[in-house]
C-alpha cells in the first residue's frame, strides 16, 4: 500500500506535535510495509512570513493530490490585530473550503486514566463517549456580507450567518450515518427560538431523519446544550451543529477529556481525502519548550488511518497505545497528576510508539 500525506505543521507548537504524529504514522507504516510519502508545506503565519500568503499556491496544489493532510495549528501574536488584511486563520478557512471538507468530526471520550484530570467530578464524567459533527464550510465564518466601516462618526461591522439547504442536508447525513454505527442517538443543536438559519436547519434535519428511523433524534438549543455538556455529558452520543456553535461547544467539551490537548479531529468531504488536526491552537507561549501535549495529534493520526486509509485495526491500535501510556501513569504537563510521571512532547510520542501493538 502507498500513502501520500501532506504535512502542514503550521505555527507555535504545531511543528512539535506534528512531529510526534509523524513518528507514530511511520511506525505503523514500517510494521505494515506501507510506502509512505510525506510532503511538508506551509500554512498560517509561517506561510505569510515566507510567501505573503497564509495559503500559498504550492500548498493548495499539494493538498489537491494527496491521500490525507495532517495539520498542526496556525496563529501568531504578531498577526492578532483584526485590522490586518492578511491573517493566519484565513489560510485554515481557505484550506477547508478548497478541500471541500464540510463535516468536522470531533470525538470526546473520557479515558479512565484521566477521570481525575478534569475539574468535573469523576462520577459525572465516567462513561462519557460522544462525537460532535460540526458543519465546517458555511455559517457566519463564511457568509457575506462581512465588512466594517464608519457612518455618522460611529464604527459599524457586520457578519452574516448564511446556509443553503444542501449544506445542512449533507452534514446531517454524515451525522445520522455515524449515529447508526454508534448508539443510535443524535442531538441536533441550534438556536431556532431566535435565528432563521436555525429554523431552516431544524426543518432540514427533521426531513433527513425520515431516512433513519432507527436513530432517535432530539433538538436542543445551543445554550441548553452548553449546560448539559457539563451537567450530564453521558447523555450525548452524536451531536450535530453548525459552524460557530460547533467551534465553541467542542472547546468546552475538551474540558471533559481533561485538556484541549487531548482532542483530535477529522474534517471530511464526499471522498476519502480528509484534513486531520488536533483542535487546540498554536500556543506560542509554550512553543519550543517540549511540553506541549501531542496526544490530540496522535489520535488525529488514528482518525487519518481510519477514514482516509481504511486501516481500522491500525487506528484502534494507536488509540489503545495512547490509553496504555496514560494507564501506565505518563502525563504531559497539561494533564499532570500527583503520583504520575510527567514527560515532554517527544518522550510522549516515543512512549506511544513503544506501546503500539500491531
Amino acid at each position: 500500500m502507498k500513502a501520500h500525506i501532506v504535512l502542514l505543521p503550521g505555527d507555535g507548537i504545531g511543528p512539535e506535535v506534528v512531529a510526534e504524529g509523524v513518528k507514530v504514522l511511520k511506525a505503523v507504516a514500517q510494521e505494515r510495509g506501507m510506502e509512505l510519502h510525506l510532503q511538508e508545506e506551509l500554512l498560517g503565519a509561517c506561510a505569510i512570513d515566507r510567501t505573503g500568503s497564509p495559503l500559498p499556491p504550492a500548498t493548495l496544489e499539494a493538498v489537491s493530490q494527496c491521500d490525507a493532510v495532517l495539520m498542526g495549528a496556525v496563529g501568531h501574536p504578531k498577526y492578532d490585530d483584526p485590522k490586518l488584511p492578511v491573517r493566519p486563520e484565513q489560510g485554515l478557512l481557505g484550506l477547508r473550503k478548497a478541500m471541500g471538507v464540510f463535516a468536522n468530526l470531533r470525538p470526546v471520550a473520557v479515558m479512565p486514566a484521566l477521570l481525575h484530570a478534569s475539574t468535573l467530578k469523576p462520577e459525572v464524567l465516567q462513561g462519557t463517549d460522544l462525537i460532535v459533527v460540526r458543519e465546517l464550510t458555511g455559517g457566519i465564518y463564511f457568509g457575506q456580507p462581512k465588512e466594517r466601516g464608519v457612518k455618522d462618526g460611529q464604527r459599524w461591522a457586520v457578519d452574516t450567518m448564511h446556509y443553503w439547504e444542501h449544506e445542512v442536508r449533507r452534514v446531517a447525513h454524515v451525522a445520522f450515518r455515524l449515529a447508526r454505527q454508534r448508539r443510535k442517538k443524535l442531538t441536533s443543536v441550534d438556536k431556532a427560538n431566535v435565528l432563521e438559519c436555525s429554523r431552516m436547519w431544524r426543518e432540514v434535519v427533521n426531513e433527513v431523519a425520515q431516512e433513519y428511523p432507527d436513530v432517535t433524534l432530539e433538538h436542543m438549543l445551543v445554550d441548553a446544550c452548553a449546560m448539559a455538556l457539563i451537567r450530564t455529558p453521558t447523555s450525548f452520543d452524536v451531536v450535530l451543529t453548525e459552524n460557530m456553535f460547533g467551534d465553541i461547544l467542542t472547546d468546552e467539551a475538551a474540558m471533559l477529556a481533561g485538556s484541549i490537548g487531548m482532542l483530535p479531529s477529522a474534517s471530511l468531504g464526499e471522498g476519502r481525502r480528509g484534513l486531520y488536526e488536533p483542535i487546540h491552537g498554536s500556543a506560542p507561549t509554550i512553543a519550543g519548550k517540549n511540553i506541549a501535549n501531542p496526544l490530540g495529534t496522535i489520535l488525529s493520526v488514528a482518525m487519518l488511518l481510519r477514514h482516509s486509509l481504511d486501516m481500522e485495526a491500525e487506528a484502534r491500535a494507536v488509540e489503545e497505545a495512547v490509553s496504555a501510556v496514560l494507564a501506565a501513569g505518563y502525563r504531559t504537563a497539561d494533564i499532570a497528576e500527583p503520583g504520575c510521571t510527567t514527560v515532554g512532547t517527544s518522550q510522549m510520542g516515543d512512549l506511544v510508539v513503544q506501546h503500539l501493538k500491531l
